[in-house]
Order: C-alpha cells, then sequence, then structure tokens
C-alpha cells in the first residue's frame, strides 16, 4: 500500500487498442516532443535541468475483466508523463507552441493538468504488456478483496522500460491500483 501525493502530468485522452490505435501512437510522439520541449527550455531559459520521467499510461473500461481477458478494443485511456512543478502553463503552451510546428495542430485533450490518487496498492510485472492479464487478475482478484478494498480510479501502469529496445519478456511495468475500503 502507497499514498501517491498530487502530481503534474502532460495528458492525452484516448480509446482503443494502444497496439492498432494511430491516436494512440500519436499521442506518445505529442508527450515526449513537448516534455522535451519543456525540458530544453527550462534548462535555457531557468537553468534548471531534469530527467524526462517514463510514459505512463491510465487505464478504464466499462467492464474491468476487458483487462484480464484483452478485450483492448474497449479499452480508454489517458497517457501521461510527469512534469516538475516548476514548469508552468505558459512553458508549456509555447513547448506545445513548439511542437506544432512540427506535428501540425495539438490534440484536443492534451493538457498539463495535476493527478492525485492517494492510496494504491502497487505491484512490478516483468514481460511483455500482454502477459499483464494474470497479474492484473491476483491484484484485482484476490489481493484487494482479501484486504477489503475496492476500486477507487483507473488502473495506472508506469513504463519502466522502453519496448523498442528491450526484449518484450524483460519489460519492467508498475502496475498501480487506486483503492478505498470496499
Amino acid at each position: 500500500m502507497i499514498d501517491v501525493p498530487t502530481m503534474q502530468f502532460v495528458m492525452i485522452d484516448g480509446e482503443g487498442d494502444p497496439n492498432t490505435a494511430d491516436s494512440h501512437r500519436k499521442a506518445i510522439e505529442w508527450l515526449y516532443s513537448v516534455s522535451y520541449a519543456m525540458k530544453f527550455a527550462a534548462k535555457a531559459g531557468a537553468g534548471q535541468d531534469y530527467v524526462v520521467p517514463p510514459l505512463e499510461g491510465l487505464w478504464w473500461a466499462d467492464d474491468p475483466q476487458s483487462f484480464v481477458d484483452r478485450r483492448k478494443d474497449q479499452w480508454r485511456w489517458t497517457m501521461m508523463i510527469m512534469a516538475p512543478d516548476f514548469i508552468d502553463q505558459t512553458m508549456f503552451q509555447d513547448a506545445v507552441a513548439k511542437t506544432s510546428k512540427k506535428f501540425g495542430a495539438p490534440p484536443t485533450t492534451l493538457r498539463l493538468a495535476a493527478y492525485q490518487e492517494g492510496p494504491c496498492l502497487q505491484t512490478m510485472h516483468i514481460g511483455s504488456y500482454d502477459d499483464e492479464g494474470p497479474t492484473l487478475a491476483r491484484l484485482h482478484d484476490e489481493i484487494m478483496p482479501s484486504r477489503g478494498y475496492g476500486f477507487a480510479g483507473p488502473h495506472h501502469e508506469i513504463y519502466i522500460g522502453d519496448p523498442r529496445k528491450v526484449e518484450p519478456s524483460r519489460l519492467k511495468t508498475i502496475l498501480r491500483q487506486p483503492v478505498r475500503p470496499a
């Protein structure tokens, strides 16, 4: 059990299979481009440097079983990258304007916003994203009920490994579930 504090993120919402939805690929391109534009501007302007954190995703569906069953067409998501507190809306808007020169109009749901999760259970999954089902089933169907918890928000994933550089069997993903007393 952890208590996750409020943090700010660059965020984009979408839906559908992350392996095939063009909107998912574009969301990730936008998130990284805006995040790196903010990083370079912060370093050049105020001398504040930071490491761009890993990609994260919030996932939900009308039926949570769709995650265990891997019915990805039913998934909704918010992809996001955390931004330090010293990044403000002006820096964000400047980064969006710079990124728009490369990609055109930004996604309508692109935003810099605070996100609060609070109490959560989390575990590390090692392996392909497509093999998360049993780990999620154990978390949702065994661990949460045995500790007296119910769902309190969307499923959250933090992607530690880069799927372009790491074998699928060695990918590391933090699986986080906000909870409340059942």
